[in-house]
Parts: structure tokens; C-alpha cells; sequence
């Protein structure tokens, strides 16, 4: 199985486009992990560019946006399609809201699914709070109902969310392992989404959690057959990363911690 690590492109909103893909694939990243601008402009100098670094592209949809379910239904329609122009290796989706009911958010789930056989992408659908799969506590309901469901695992958000290291979750993150197809490489804590820095030796226990987990996702993958699994290393900017007192300045540089979990990744599944 061949594991390909992408960068995000949040937080580094102020480099000119062709310096940052530049300065990414310097680092040695396979690709990147970013939403699609609505700006045609924009979306087209954005794929030229990853065309030219020769990084592959995992699209991001969150912008989907509604108060309402049809309002939101609507939006989420459009920004499918608008990421799915960008023929991406897959679509990772931010699908419904923790407050829509059962129902509703397996009719956008259904929605994604005739979408992705009607176009011949994967689309996946992240643990993210906020969203349907916010809480290891609701998500096996889905898993039940929809033996084909597939996810972008980012256990940060369950870790905050539940205010614990997973322990009461054991059978629903067997079940998040063998669905895993992309991951979110962001180490969370009981308290956050994100710990400060993970090479800190204050945060190992926190870091090996995560390690172990995604340890299990490779190795399920593997035995799956699957040809290929990304992972993103996604520390976030302030105000996911914590910041000193009075300066605001953050406590750690950004590029460096995602380069640091790249390169600890990419050693341990070579």
C-alpha cells in the first residue's frame, strides 16, 4: 500500500500561492489537502500550480453552509460538484450538522454516495465536530446503517468532544479503523483539538495514542488491499495553536510541528 503525506494549506493564507505549493513540495510532501475556491480565477491558477509541483490533491469540502436543511442541502449539492472538478485522488466532506436529525443527515450522506458513482470519486466524510460523525457516541448509528460508509478519520475532534482518550469507545474505533481512508494527522488531547507541540515530551502520552490509532488504520488498510491511503498533517494556526500571554505570539512554528509528524509518519510506515 502506498501511503502519500499532503500538507494542508491552513495557516499559511499570507504566502503567495506558487511560494507556499513551492516551499511544500520542498519539504517532501506527496500533495496537498485544500478546499476548492469559488472564484474560477483562483481554482484555476490553484490546480496549474499543483499541476506544475506535481502534487497530488485530496479536496476539502466544508463550505457547504445553511442554517436550514433544505438551505443547506442546496449548498451542499454545489459545493460536491464544485470540488469534484478538480478530479481529486478523493473528496473529504464536512457532511450535515450535529443538529440535524438521523434521517436528514443520511439523506446528505445518500446524496454523497449517488454522487460519487455518478462521477467516479470517493468521497468521505470526516469526524469532525459540528458535523454528523462529531461524537464516537452517535457515529455507530451510521456505521449500522450504512455498511459501506467511509471516513476521514480526525480523532482530535473525539478526543475534545468526550473529554477522554477514547477508552469507553473501543468497538466504535474498531469500526473507524476498517473505514478509515484518509487520515488527519492533528494530535488532540481531553481538553483540545490540537496540543501544543507534539514533539514536547509533556504531550508524548497524547502523541502515542494517536500513533497507536493510526497504526491500526495502516494495518487494517493493508489487509483490505487498499492500493492507497493519505494523510494529512493538519496542526491548525492560532487559534487552534495555543499562544503566550499579552504578545499572542503562537508556541510553536507551524510548518515546523506538521514537518516534524510528516517525517515521524512517513519513517514509521516506510
Amino acid at each position: 500500500m502506498q501511503i502519500k503525506m499532503l500538507s494542508s494549506l491552513w495557516g499559511y493564507e499570507h504566502y503567495p500561492l506558487k511560494d507556499i505549493l513551492q516551499k511544500i513540495k520542498r519539504a517532501g510532501y506527496d500533495g496537498i489537502d485544500t478546499f476548492m475556491p469559488d472564484d474560477e480565477n483562483v481554482k484555476r491558477e490553484l490546480l496549474q500550480l499543483i499541476k506544475e509541483q506535481e502534487l497530488c490533491l485530496v479536496v476539502q469540502q466544508h463550505q457547504a453552509n445553511g442554517d436550514t436543511f433544505p438551505d443547506f442541502k442546496r449548498s451542499f449539492a454545489d459545493y460536491l460538484t464544485l470540488s469534484a472538478s478538480a478530479e481529486p485522488l478523493l473528496v473529504n466532506s464536512h457532511t450535515g450538522k450535529d443538529y440535524f436529525s438521523f434521517e436528514q443527515n443520511m439523506e446528505l450522506i445518500g446524496m454523497a454516495q449517488s454522487f460519487s458513482r455518478e462521477r467516479g470519486i470517493e468521497i468521505v466524510h470526516e469526524t469532525h465536530r459540528g458535523r454528523f460523525g462529531f461524537s464516537p457516541l452517535v457515529i455507530g448509528r451510521y456505521f449500522d446503517a450504512l455498511p459501506d460508509l467511509r471516513i476521514a478519520a480526525d480523532f482530535s475532534h473525539w478526543t475534545c468532544v468526550t473529554e477522554s482518550f477514547l477508552e469507553g469507545f473501543k468497538d466504535t474505533l474498531q469500526q473507524a479503523f476498517a473505514r478509515t481512508t484518509h487520515i488527519h494527522a492533528r494530535v488532540g488531547y481531553e481538553e483540545g483539538p490540537q496540543v501544543p507541540d507534539p514533539r514536547a515530551p509533556e504531550w508524548k502520552q497524547a502523541l502515542d495514542k494517536f500513533l497507536n490509532w493510526w497504526d491500526q488504520i495502516v494495518d487494517m488498510q493493508l489487509k483490505q488491499g487498499r492500493n492507497v491511503l493519505t494523510i494529512t498533517t493538519e496542526f491548525g494556526p492560532v487559534p487552534y495553536m495555543p499562544t503566550l500571554p499579552f504578545s499572542n505570539k503562537p508556541v510553536a512554528d507551524l510548518f515546523e510541528i506538521n514537518g516534524y509528524m510528516k517525517d515521524l509518519l512517513r519513517n514509521r510506515y516506510a
